[in-house]
């Protein structure tokens, strides 16, 4: 059975640390990635219909599952948005797509990125997920540079299973996702 090679590194080594660093008894108690969820908001797509086509197509493509449509569920004049009409597309990876997605997040995509220099680590919740914005989709390698039409941004959602920020930091430095700071605990080093 195939496993993805940031898994493996998980279940042979991080779990380890986790268990040294935080000093939990069993396995059970380290944390662990749930879920990711992906999603594009196409404010845009309220005046042009062909627009959700091109984020359900290229959300496809970077996720390699399929999005689902999410509609408005009111009317808000101001922005002349009626109920039911498509204002987005989200997919929720889990366990090995998951896992594959965010080993091409870290060693490709996010490089990728002009004048990439690490994430921001506020992007905790306090319950221990963390939102990444990226402005520009055409920095994974799966979008056909020549035949993007619009450059959109895109949300991810990356939800552990535990509670605390802290211990949060620590799994996904651990799984290698490049952070700004050069201490952990938050306090900025010149």
């Amino acid at each position: 059975m195939y496993i993805p090679r940031l898994k493996r590194i998980y279940n042979n080594k991080i779990i380890n640390l986790l268990k040294k660093k935080f000093k939990y008894k069993n396995n059970m108690q380290v944390p662990k990635l749930i879920k990711i969820v992906i999603n594009i908001g196409a404010g845009r797509a309220v005046n042009n219909k062909n627009l959700i086509n091109v984020y359900l197509n290229d959300l496809l493509l970077i996720t390699g599952q399929k999005p689902i449509i999410r509609l408005s569920k009111k009317d808000i004049a101001g922005f002349k948005l009626r109920k039911g009409v498509a204002i987005g597309c989200m997919v929720t990876l889990r366990d090995n797509i998951m896992y594959e997605f965010l080993d091409r997040l870290i060693t490709i995509a996010l490089p990728r990125s002009k004048d990439f220099k690490g994430i921001k680590e506020n992007g905790f919740d306090g319950y221990g997920n963390y939102n990444l914005g990226i402005k520009e989709h055409i920095i994974f390698p799966e979008i056909p540079f020549d035949k993007v039409t619009v450059i959109h941004g895109l949300n991810i959602s990356i939800v552990t299973n535990t509670n605390k920020d802290i211990i949060s930091k620590f799994l996904l430095l651990y799984l290698g996702l490049p952070f700004k700071i050069n201490n952990i605990y938050g306090k900025r080093i010149n």
